[in-house]
């Protein structure tokens, strides 16, 4: 639990209380009015740690969706082995940090550009509203958003349907004031991720549409259909070139991930991208993962030595599995991580263009030009190669160290492109590769995973699962995240009729209002 403590500190750095990490909630007070209304600095000066803190850290990404989806396993068996990534909730609090640091200092940005005249910064503080609180409803479901910063006794939950067309409706809003204002330079100083160029933020709007859009489109499919085509028709076009990509600047800080496995020793490889990306021969896998040092853990694919551990494993000390493959030590001194990217935007494509959307163009040919772009973005060599492979699969995972965590993998597809398969396949093959392309941003490849049962991952090995949060099978997967304990006692009516939205009981095996099951079309 040391490292857990740990993060509860870098949650302080986050708020701003050591002076080796940049301010992310500044009180504006701390200087004149002013000095801050100088260059918008009034209103601008909040939007960096708005952005930053989009993202979690361990026991708000790593320990919940990065194990959920296989991208990554964690060598400690925290709380004798009995946790989150064991299905039993031990942590959850990526609640507290959007409102706490988005939501909160959100509001205040708000009012101040009412007061003082200057509406586009407004329009971007909403924008950034939604890219974090489209986050949060994906853990949860019903979330407190239309009456958020109400003072009443009981703040009520938004129904995910009510949400989601409410976010439509601020994205039309936003979108509107951002063309009628393409040239607008306000914002330059304050946006380390394109700069103040309003162009490029109008292209994330309607990838965000894009994006809400597929996660509904079988709950909602009518809906769905015109969100997206909206999204794909509209001038301001998508993301579709990684110059384009939405990144989010780290501040100066190592990415999470890093401080995670490279100071704490707490996080590998994750199962399901060694039987992945050695099976199918990825030349990705180098930029995601650095080899074994020890060659006895992968005699079983001895050409590519990487091994990763099985989440939701039997654990019995850290020390047996730190040698298994960390993360590139190239991420040590990244400078910013992918919140929506060009390769996303065409795997979306393929996607709409399979259930029929106007404007989405071909399956085949937005699947392999977001492989290219995957590639591209991760500075992996051999795309074409990779595509052109029909006979390469995902290998069944050995681990040296327990044989209880072996599996047959349940996925036996293949890179290439086949007109012929139906559409299930060429979805699995969509969203396989859209998982691979999506690490180090695995709520989406959640989402997916939840809405689609793609990619074909494995089950858990090791599953406490009980009364206490909800019960998972042993063939099925966690579902959501339950609403957090302060809510249940400070706003316990709130979450009462929170979960009469939710349409089951607050447990971890309740689906969203988008995770329908069964088939996909």
């Amino acid at each position: 639990m040391k490292k857990i403590i740990i993060t509860a500190l870098f949650f302080c750095v986050l708020a701003g209380c050591t002076k080796d990490f940049e301010t992310t909630n500044q009180n504006p007070y701390t200087i004149s009015d002013e000095l801050l209304q100088q260059d918008f600095n009034l209103v601008g000066s909040p939007f960096k740690g708005l952005m930053f803190n989009l993202f979690g850290h361990q026991i708000e990404e790593n320990l919940v969706h990065d194990n959920f989806t296989r991208q990554l396993g964690t060598p400690t068996p925290f709380v004798g082995s009995v946790n989150n990534t064991t299905y039993y909730i031990r942590w959850n609090t990526y609640w507290d940090r959007v409102y706490g640091d988005v939501m909160s200092p959100s509001k205040q940005v708000i009012r101040l550009a009412q007061e003082n005249n200057l509406p586009l910064f407004a329009t971007w503080a909403k924008l950034i509203r939604i890219l974090s609180m489209s986050k949060l409803t994906a853990y949860h479901g019903p979330v407190i958003y239309s009456n958020y910063g109400t003072t009443a006794s009981t703040i009520l939950y938004d129904k995910e349907s009510d949400l989601y067309n409410l976010f439509f409706q601020q994205l039309d809003s936003i979108q509107t004031d951002f063309s009628a204002n393409k040239d607008y330079k306000g914002f330059t100083k304050f946006d380390q991720s394109y700069k103040g160029d309003i162009t490029k933020w109008m292209k994330l709007v309607n990838s965000m549409r894009l994006r809400l859009a597929i996660r509904i489109a079988k709950v909602a499919p009518a809906l769905a259909k015109t969100q997206g085509e909206k999204a794909m028709s509209d001038p301001g076009g998508l993301i579709t070139s990684n110059a384009d990509n939405y990144n989010v600047s780290l501040l100066g800080n190592i990415i999470p991930i890093a401080m995670i496995c490279y100071q704490w020793d707490d996080t590998r490889m994750g199962d399901g991208m060694e039987s992945f990306l050695v099976g199918l021969k990825d030349g990705r896998i180098s930029k995601y993962f650095a080899p074994v040092t020890d060659n006895s853990l992968v005699t079983d694919h001895p050409d590519y030595p990487y091994k990763g551990i099985r989440c939701g494993a039997y654990l019995d000390a850290k020390d047996q599995r730190v040698s298994y493959s960390k993360i590139a030590e190239s991420f040590n001194t990244v400078t910013s991580r992918r919140y929506m990217t060009a390769a996303e935007v065409s795997f979306l494509k393929a996607e709409a263009a399979l259930r029929g959307w106007s404007g989405a163009g071909s399956a085949k040919t937005n699947y392999e030009e977001g492989v290219k772009l995957s590639f591209a973005d991760w500075g992996a060599s051999g795309a074409e190669a990779y595509l052109a492979d029909a006979t390469s699969k995902p290998i069944n995972y050995v681990d040296p160290k327990d044989a209880k965590n072996d599996y047959t993998s349940r996925s036996t597809i293949t890179v290439a492109w086949n007109e012929a398969d139906d559409n299930e396949l060429k979805l699995e093959k969509i969203i396989t590769q859209k998982w691979i392309d999506g690490f180090t941003n695995s709520l989406e490849a959640w989402v997916d995973h939840r809405r689609t049962g793609y990619p074909k991952l494995p089950y858990n090995a090791k599953n406490d699962s009980n009364a206490d949060w909800g019960v998972i099978a042993k063939d099925d997967f966690i579902k959501r995240m339950p609403f957090v304990n302060g809510e249940r006692t400070g706003n316990a009516a709130g979450v009462a009729d929170a979960t009469t939205k939710l349409g089951g009981k607050d447990e971890i095996g309740t689906r969203l209002w988008w995770d329908t099951g069964g088939s996909n079309f």
